[in-house]
């Protein structure tokens, strides 16, 4: 394929002089560009990358950043695009970071897959959406569901015990404040009622994935929550948005223990996604890469204080995408799918200024768009009923 360079981002001319002795290796490895190999986009809903998102730097600014595609455009923090039903299909993306002098720095590509506008349409979709304070908030989920009733769409059906106040008509999910992969696993209260009212507060001490065993220890039990909770039948498709409550204090300086850290969580996520498998074994599981920080140190000092920094989670959740990508990618035949959610979240406009890791409405809806458009995509395949 012939690509055409079409944008190029503006360079900061404050970088500072790498050092004469291999400068390229250096500054290179320190970026650390990390792309998917696969990202989803759908006619007529915006889809970015955020330059930001990609590199491991505590000023994108001060590097160009160039895009060589066929279709879109680079604004000043971002490369863009809206596509056009004239652009369904695949589209190679090649990455280029130079510094100011343009230096090619780092590179790397990924495969932007569109879908038509129309994909799904006439068709029936069981959605479960399992996550964290990010799902609680259910402005993503509102979002899906906006997006999903627009002609041209599948019959939707959310599923799940918890509907807060937030959450729009026809919204449930199983997001929690706190929650981490293995809270699902593990999260439970024998004394605590069956699932809360959905006017109470959110759950805090029961999974809604286990139940009480012949010895009343608790078992993960999938098609019991399908059979008491989905009608008995189970999903099409699940989604999960986790890994920041799991990875927040983790040592980021220390590497060999940042990596059995995430490793250990990544053993959680492959426990609770093989127990859906099993028990839904027609079902597909859409992994969201954990999201990004907010731009702003100040938002970490509302929030943290001197406890937890900017950079410091930027640097966690960096190695945790890169990770999940090593350990999820490829692996359709166990029904995993990764959805680059961690792509197309504005750390800026996307945040409020005094939040650290929760977006606010733009950047839900951002995250909602991604899960969207790798739906509209997977639905595009033959055998989707």
């Amino acid at each position: 394929m012939r690509f055409t360079v079409l944008t190029i981002a503006t360079f900061c001319l404050t970088t500072a002089t790498p050092h004469a002795e291999g400068p390229k290796t250096a500054v290179s490895q320190a970026l650390q560009l990390t792309l998917p190999e696969t990202a989803y986009a759908t006619v007529g809903v915006p889809f970015s990358i955020y330059f930001d998102n990609i590199v491991l730097t505590q000023q994108p600014q001060s590097y160009g950043f160039e895009i060589d595609a066929v279709l879109g455009q680079t604004e000043a923090r971002r490369w863009t695009v809206t596509p056009a039903s004239t652009q369904v299909g695949d589209h190679l993306l090649a990455v280029r970071v130079k510094d100011a002098k343009g230096t090619l720095l780092a590179e790397g590509k990924l495969t932007l897959k569109i879908a038509p506008a129309n994909a799904g349409a006439g068709k029936a979709l069981r959605l479960l959406i399992v996550g964290d304070s990010l799902t609680h908030s259910s402005l993503y989920p509102n979002e899906i569901a906006r997006l999903l009733s627009e002609p041209g769409n599948p019959a939707w059906t959310m599923l799940g015990t918890h509907k807060p106040t937030a959450a729009k008509e026809g919204v449930a999910h199983e997001g929690y404040g706190g929650w981490t992969w293995a809270a699902f696993l593990t999260k439970y209260d024998a004394k605590s009622s069956a699932p809360p009212d959905p006017k109470t507060p959110p759950r805090k001490s029961m999974s809604p994935f286990l139940f009480p065993g012949a010895d009343g220890e608790p078992v993960l039990d999938l098609a019991r929550y399908f059979r008491e909770n989905c009608d008995d039948q189970p999903p099409d498709v699940v989604t999960f948005l986790l890994g920041i409550n799991d990875c927040f204090g983790a040592k980021f300086d220390d590497p060999v223990a940042l990596d059995e850290k995430i490793n250990s969580v990544l053993d959680n996520a492959e426990q609770l996604i093989s127990a859906f498998h099993q028990a839904a074994p027609k079902a597909v599981f859409a992994v969201g890469l954990t999201t990004p920080p907010n731009d702003r140190q100040g938002a970490f000092v509302a929030n943290y204080q001197d406890k937890y920094t900017r950079w410091g989670w930027k640097r966690i959740q960096h190695r945790l995408v890169q990770v999940m990508l090593q350990r999820f990618a490829h692996r359709e035949k166990d029904g995993i799918h990764l959805v680059p959610t961690e792509l197309n979240l504005d750390p800026i406009d996307g945040y409020p200024d005094n939040n650290g890791v929760h977006p606010n409405a733009i950047g839900y809806a951002q995250i909602g768009a991604s899960f969207y458009a790798w739906m509209k995509n997977w639905l595009t395949k033959p055998g989707i009923d």
